[in-house]
């Protein structure tokens, strides 16, 4: 059996909606980011999840809460290396701030590759991606049995976990939309679904 991984970007937030960059810092669910990640659940209700992870980050951990309202019995667990990329200095600005100094395609598939040097205050691209790597191997590791297994994270890490099976991709994911991964045993992985969204919430970083 392999291990199924469904990748759930958090619902919808406040700086999301007023276009500002959220990747360490925080803001709440909106009232339509709530109504999202219910869609969310009943879309993933009869999924008999064996674990639940999830970034720390407040929406995360809201996220993934809700979504468990339908799996009592499944207790969350929470990783760091799950965070989302760092934005440092560009924390809850706005997003074309950003855009207007550097080419966010060229920026993201750097980071992605784990070339970029970082922004100010920020972690490099080289950094993140390996603790992205070990949080996804750790849970990959704890799961060698198979069976389906929930992680709550966020739009960039999400996409960079992909890149790092061979799924290179800037196209951003939904908010609290679901992408399923199969990994199967000796290793191989399939991306089986990318980016379903049930209430098709608006993507935007972070």
């Amino acid at each position: 059996m392999p291990l199924t991984l469904y990748l759930v970007r958090h619902g919808r937030t406040r700086h999301n909606e007023a276009g500002l960059l959220q990747g360490w810092c925080d803001s709440p669910l909106t009232d339509d980011g709530v109504a999202g990640v219910a869609a969310t659940g009943r879309h993933l209700r009869a999924v008999p999840f064996t674990a639940a992870y999830a970034s720390p980050s407040p929406r995360a951990v809201t996220t993934a809460a809700r979504l468990l309202e339908h799996h009592p019995l499944i207790e969350l667990a929470t990783n760091p290396g799950l965070r989302e990329f760092s934005f440092g200095d560009f924390e809850a600005r706005p997003e074309i701030e950003l855009y207007a100094a550097v080419d966010p395609l060229e920026m993201f598939r750097d980071v992605f590759r784990g070339t970029f040097a970082g922004l100010p205050g920020g972690e490099p691209g080289g950094v993140y991606l390996d603790r992205v790597s070990s949080a996804f191997a750790a849970i990959e590791a704890a799961h060698a049995g198979g069976g389906p297994v929930l992680v709550v994270s966020h739009g960039v890490t999400l996409l960079a976990y992909l890149a790092t099976i061979g799924v290179p991709t800037v196209r951003p994911l939904a908010n609290a939309s679901v992408t399923t991964v199969d990994i199967h045993p000796g290793g191989r992985r399939i991306v089986t679904s990318l980016g379903v969204a049930p209430a098709a919430p608006v993507a935007t970083p972070g």
